[in-house]
């Protein structure tokens, strides 16, 4: 299917919904969902809500606000309190379906406190290659992912973020912060804390992909192979920043960066 054929089709699906909450990210898959909405929905039949809490890169709250203002849809930040669940701190296998279930329920109390028919999220056909137990509650609950039911993958939302404009289009993948732990290590704020510093400060270096993976005295960075080179001839400031921030010892992935790493044991 071409890529007009599943725009047509996407558009299609969510005017089918007459009104719609959007879980909003501020992500490329979340921006392009929203702006479709944008296109087929009046504006007081959209509301995007962008959940905060500690698990949440801290830089990117300031981005999801530009972008919805950018798009021109109502906007909405909520706190979302993983940290006290102890199934999630705990950090099982299936700690995403815990944080997806406590996300999806307050979407869906605040949709209806809106009079909104539907709460959407952006997962897209690329994200099935990769283990995501969030999609069990996403399925109890109810929730609809337009983009899936179009035929999208990643591909696609990036060449048609680009053709509609979306500042977004060529934004890195974004994930939750306790996607950098290894199950069965306990997620606390101070941790998720040292993540994002971590990751923020390789970023500022000018690496647009970035992953930190914890290892409790030690971290395994993940950057595109292109950049691989270049990390390397930055070496000593980067080992004395994340020295600094606590890590014993610090490891370069020679296989780059690649979307749910640390899923890789399960696979195998």
């Amino acid at each position: 299917m071409v890529l007009q054929d599943k725009l047509n089709r996407l558009k299609r699906i969510i005017l089918a919904y007459k009104s719609t909450l959007v879980a909003f990210s501020g992500g490329q898959d979340s921006a392009l969902l929203l702006k479709i909405c944008a296109l087929v929905l009046p504006p007081d039949k959209i509301l995007a809500v962008t959940a905060v809490s500690a698990t949440y890169p801290q830089g990117e709250l300031a981005k999801a606000r530009i972008l919805a203002k950018e798009i021109g849809v109502r906007f909405e930040v909520i706190n979302t309190r993983e940290l006290d669940n102890k199934k999630f701190v705990a950090n099982p296998v299936k700690r995403c379906y815990f944080c997806k279930q406590e996300l999806f329920s307050k979407l869906i109390a605040i949709a209806r406190q809106n009079k909104l028919h539907s709460v959407l999220e952006a997962s897209n056909l690329s994200d099935k290659k990769d283990y995501r137990p969030g999609n069990i509650a996403k399925r109890q609950l109810k929730i609809k992912s337009p983009l899936v039911e179009a035929g999208f993958n990643k591909e696609d939302i990036r060449r048609l973020s680009k053709k509609l404009g979306l500042s977004s289009w060529n934004k890195p993948s974004l994930a939750c912060l306790a996607s950098r732990i290894p199950y069965g290590t306990k997620i606390t704020a101070g941790l998720l804390k040292r993540i994002d510093q971590a990751e923020v400060y390789l970023s500022s270096l000018g690496f647009k992909q970035v992953r930190l993976r914890h290892y409790n005295g030690l971290c395994r960075i993940e950057v595109d192979k292109k950049d691989i080179p270049r990390l390397l001839k930055k070496r000593q400031a980067v080992v004395e920043r994340l020295k600094d921030l606590g890590y014993n010892y610090i490891t370069l992935d020679l296989e780059g960066y690649r979307q749910g790493s640390l899923n890789e044991v399960i696979v195998r």
